[in-house]
């Protein structure tokens, strides 16, 4: 996973729209999906919770490009405004506005700077 960043983002979808929003995910656009892809969303998911809590995470080789690049798109245009309206608290359009989470711990990171020498981590090398 060399050269990706991997982002994870939180917004709030407003709770009385949640099946709707739902519904709207179930079957997303292949136009968008495409344009997604090609711009570096890659390994997109999208965590929603009873109360409106959504989590998003994707990985991209440059966060500030992908977003741009998408923004340039008709496709895009169309999507955030349909979406724009699911959401509480958002200032701007939902994929430029999110509250991006900082990463603390990553499990591969950590794993690949153990001391291969280390006893303890050579009793769970593959």
């Amino acid at each position: 996973m060399a050269g990706l960043q991997r982002v994870c983002f939180q917004l709030q979808v407003n709770p009385a729209r949640l099946d709707e929003y739902r519904r709207r995910h179930a079957a997303v656009w292949p136009e968008f999906l495409l344009e997604l892809r090609r711009t570096g969303w890659q390994n997109y998911s999208l965590f929603l919770r009873d109360d409106g809590l959504l989590i998003g995470y994707f990985e991209t080789p440059d966060l500030a490009a992908a977003q741009a690049d998408m923004a340039e798109t008709a496709v895009n245009e169309r999507w955030q405004s349909e979406m724009a309206g699911f959401f509480e608290g958002l200032s701007g359009s939902p994929d430029q506005g999110f509250l991006q989470l900082t990463e603390i711990f990553n499990l591969d990171d950590q794993l690949d700077q153990l001391d291969p020498s280390d006893p303890t981590a050579a009793r769970y090398s593959d």
